[in-house]
């Protein structure tokens, strides 16, 4: 039985995006339909997009990633916008809302300004409404940045208490090596508890198009699971994955909650 009443989802660029940077439109439109019947379902969900610089890089017909400042931000300016469009009209297909925020870590940081944020994504989820949530890539400087979305859906999922978080990515889950340098690998479908050996299992960034490794996402289940929340990795290259989850297969890494003893 699913026991998931709110949902956060995290998608990162690389599951968004082609190699080129411009947007995997096919994916979008498949995650944004999961999503739909998963909300149709009975759930709340709120989407944590990752994306914006990279969508921005392909629209401007940058060659690569910047790595300046003021290019990122521009980067982003525009690819956000896209991004938005185009999750509005393919949301508005099945008859569904969505609203935009962009968060910094300084609005987090300050008591007032959190509970703001609380009160408006809860208000959001009770009208039916799916957030659609990144950090304001065009305002952040490395003070007020939260450093990578996957930090930033584990404190989404703690503000607006959701009951699990998935993140989508570019890998299958954690693996007891790495593997893209050992063939026999193997996935870890349980996590109960993250120690130091589980720690250690982290790797850098796997893509050029992201920042977040799996360093962020071991950070992001501590951050999670301390507020007892489940959180899980699963390869976002096929949104059914989320169906998969809810029908209790076993797929991806599952990182329990002390809180938590039940699958979704």
């Amino acid at each position: 039985m699913n026991k998931t009443k709110r949902l956060v989802v995290k998608v990162g660029t690389s599951t968004l995006t082609y190699e080129t940077g411009h947007l995997n439109i096919r994916r979008i439109e498949k995650l944004v339909k999961v999503l739909s019947d998963l909300k149709n379902s009975g759930m709340e969900i709120a989407l944590v997009s990752s994306g914006a610089i990279g969508v921005g890089v392909g629209e401007l017909g940058l060659k690569e990633r910047p790595s300046d400042t003021p290019t990122k931000q521009a980067a982003a300016a525009v690819g956000q916008c896209e991004l938005m469009y185009l999750y509005d009209q393919l949301f508005s297909g099945f008859h569904h809302k969505v609203a935009q925020l962009l968060l910094t870590k300084d609005v987090i940081d300050d008591d007032i300004r959190k509970i703001n944020v609380i009160n408006t994504l809860n208000r959001l989820m009770e009208l039916g409404v799916v957030p659609i949530i990144n950090e304001n890539d065009t305002v952040s400087v490395e003070e007020i940045v939260f450093g990578d979305n996957d930090t930033l859906s584990a404190m989404v999922a703690v503000l607006c208490q959701a009951d699990l978080l998935v993140l989508m990515s570019d890998i299958d889950g954690l693996f007891d090596k790495n593997p893209k340098e050992y063939p026999n690998a193997a996935i870890i479908h349980q996590v109960h508890g993250i120690d130091e050996q589980v720690e250690a299992l982290a790797g850098g960034a796997g893509s050029s198009r992201g920042t977040g490794g799996m360093v962020t996402k071991i950070h992001a289940a501590k951050l999670a699971n301390e507020h007892g929340i489940d959180m899980m990795i699963v390869n976002g290259d096929d949104p059914d994955n989320l169906y998969r989850i809810f029908d209790g297969e076993e797929i991806g890494t599952r990182f329990y909650s002390g809180a938590a003893g039940e699958d979704a």
